[in-house]
This record gives structure tokens, C-alpha cells and sequence, in this order.
């Protein structure tokens, strides 16, 4: 009889759970699709700090910044497709000016951008009688 390797994820699980859970279409989250979210997170950040050193030991630095991880992402297609724009711009680069609010297409009901879920103590405050 082999014995099944079961894979710990070194994220907390009960955070995961809380972001997911954000979604106000998500009710119930089996504990097996919640492990599979935190352990594709962590491989996709694991993913995302190989690429961003390895552009950093190009540019011969000893730290990574973030304009090593813009590089990086910029180079993955897939990834640079959903995450470039949620990064923020270096302070190298001019501020571009953005577009008007009738410019811009609104983002579909309920999404947040991802550094909202990190922001600690910076809550919507609601105005209640």
C-alpha cells in the first residue's frame, strides 16, 4: 500500500480563506479547492521572485526592487496580462495622467484591486445615521 505525500502550504490558510471569501459570490469553499488556491499561490510567487532575481542578478544588484519585478512580469506574457497594471509605478517613471472617469471602463461588480487585501486599518468608513 504507497502512502499518499500529503503538501502543506506555508501560507496561512485561514487568511486565504478570508480573501476568497471577500467574493460575495463565494458561500462555501471546499477544503481541498481552498488548499489548491494557497498552494497555487505560493507557487506563483515563487515563480514571480525567481524571474524578479533573476533580473535583478542582470541589472548586477544585490536587491530586488520593484522595477526588477515590473521587468520580470513584463516578460511573461500570461502574467503581465492580469498583474501589470495592479502594480505601482516606480518613482523613476513620470506619472502619467489618467483618464477621466467617463474614459475609463468600469471594473466588473465586486472586484477590488489585489493591494486593497493587504492595506491594514484603512477600512471603508460608511455613513450611518
Amino acid at each position: 500500500m504507497a502512502e499518499e505525500e500529503t503538501i502543506r502550504p506555508e501560507f496561512p490558510i485561514t487568511r486565504v480563506k478570508k480573501i476568497m471569501k471577500l467574493d460575495k459570490d463565494i458561500n462555501k469553499i471546499n477544503s481541498e479547492a481552498l488548499h489548491l488556491v494557497t498552494y497555487s499561490t505560493e507557487l506563483f510567487l515563487r515563480f514571480l521572485a525567481e524571474k524578479s532575481s533573476l533580473v535583478t542578478a542582470e541589472k548586477k544588484r544585490k536587491t530586488v526592487n520593484l522595477d526588477h519585478l515590473r521587468i520580470a512580469v513584463k516578460r511573461h506574457q500570461p502574467t503581465s496580462d492580469f498583474l501589470l497594471d495592479s502594480l505601482p509605478l516606480p518613482s523613476a517613471q513620470p506619472v502619467r495622467v489618467a483618464k477621466t472617469v467617463s474614459e475609463k471602463k468600469p471594473p466588473p461588480v465586486g472586484t477590488r484591486r489585489i493591494d486593497q487585501f493587504f492595506s491594514k486599518g484603512k477600512e471603508k468608513k460608511t455613513d450611518s445615521p
